[in-house]
């Protein structure tokens, strides 16, 4: 649960450079006012970064294990510092980022882990930072020179890739690619093909009304496209580690897919 109110008294102290208010200019900017340059450019978003280390007044310092974020291109940011998670807001800026409006869990870590996700998060909150993707590796720079370093860790792309589902019963038949600017997924589910709707925020992928062909095939084939069908129409969350996506939606239906070559 997400704080709502000021509790539990020894983590507040720690936790409270977290939450620390940005610059309220940072409020009045739309989520991806002025982003064409850094995301044509820079792939940031789609990815589950993992937080490799963090940089402040030339000291570098290995992040907390388990410490990762992602950006998605509603403007939603989200992740976890190594020991609390995170979400809040994010804005695009050219070559930059600004995360603002943040809230976290209030768990408490032993001193060390609490200390370097301290200076993860303050780093992170201060001010716009400069975005350089390169080898599937992200640094962000602050306007002093501290750094927070990233890696994808090989991860695909959510945009333009076609994840083929793995699902035994669809026999690889089944595939969806995600477009970034239409705001859709396509595919086919085994026997149909398709097409809806697809918002991506805050690591979950918002599917509408699935639009279907009408063919109709094999018993088993149509028995696991049905089972696809389940995913649409709904919120699903989604993890991209290297070539494999999952997604996972409310009513418990998961589904794996690997990225094409």
């Amino acid at each position: 649960m997400y704080r709502q109110k000021h509790q539990q008294r020894m983590t507040l102290t720690a936790l409270a450079v977290l939450v620390v208010p940005l610059a309220a200019a940072c409020g009045s900017e739309k989520a991806g006012a002025g982003s064409g340059a850094a995301r044509a450019e820079d792939p940031v978003t789609g990815v589950r970064w993992t937080i490799d280390s963090v940089t402040v007044d030339g000291t570098t310092h290995r992040a907390p294990d388990g410490a990762h974020l992602t950006l998605d291109d509603d403007g939603g940011v989200e992740g976890d510092y190594g020991c609390n998670l995170f979400k809040g807001r994010v804005t695009f800026e050219g070559d930059r980022i600004r995360l603002g409006d943040r809230e976290t869990t209030l768990r408490a870590c032993d001193e060390q882990v609490m200390d370097l996700e301290s200076t993860l998060a303050a780093t992170l909150g201060d001010g716009a930072l400069r975005t350089d993707v390169n080898d599937g590796r992200l640094t962000l720079t602050t306007g002093s020179g501290d750094t927070v370093r990233l890696s994808g860790a090989g991860a695909t792309p959510l945009y333009g890739t076609e994840w083929t589902v793995t699902t035994p019963a669809v026999d690889g038949r089944a595939h969806l690619t995600f477009d970034q600017e239409e705001g859709t997924v396509s595919g086919r589910l085994g026997c149909n093909h398709v097409n809806a709707d697809a918002t991506v925020r805050d690591g979950r992928i918002t599917l509408g009304v699935p639009r279907l062909t009408r063919m109709m095939c094999e018993d088993s084939l149509m028995d696991g496209e049905k089972a696809l069908t389940k995913l649409f129409n709904g919120t699903a969350d989604y993890r991209i580690e290297g070539r494999t996506l999952t997604l996972t939606s409310e009513n418990g239906t998961s589904v794996r897919a690997v990225a094409q070559r």
